[in-house]
């Protein structure tokens, strides 16, 4: 497990990290890679929201509704954080948590 620290442009309020040798945006890739395990916030490792309602909405649960409420969380989360936890030690790069 790895920590990317985060990288703000205030000017475009876009938020980025280093992965796999490249910036990509935190809202785009991180928010959906299964390899994203959690937000560094102060000295607190806060678990993604997204990988606990999926396995919620797996389960059969309303999953519009609470998918759309793990990313609002995950935003928030960005927002008051300083790095993602990452899982992807091989430095592969994106892999979408919603492909089986």
């Amino acid at each position: 497990m790895k920590t990317l620290p985060l990288n703000r442009n205030d000017g475009k309020q876009r938020v980025t990290v280093k992965c796999a040798g490249k910036e990509v945006s935190v809202y785009s890739q991180c928010a959906y890679c299964k390899y994203c395990s959690g937000v560094l916030v102060g000295k607190r490792n806060i678990p993604a929201p997204q990988k606990e309602k999926l396995t919620g909405v797996q389960k059969g649960r309303n999953p519009d509704e609470e998918l759309l409420n793990a990313a609002m969380m995950f935003n928030t989360l960005i927002r008051d954080g300083s790095a993602i936890i990452c899982d992807n030690d091989d430095d592969t790069g994106f892999s979408s948590m919603y492909s089986y």
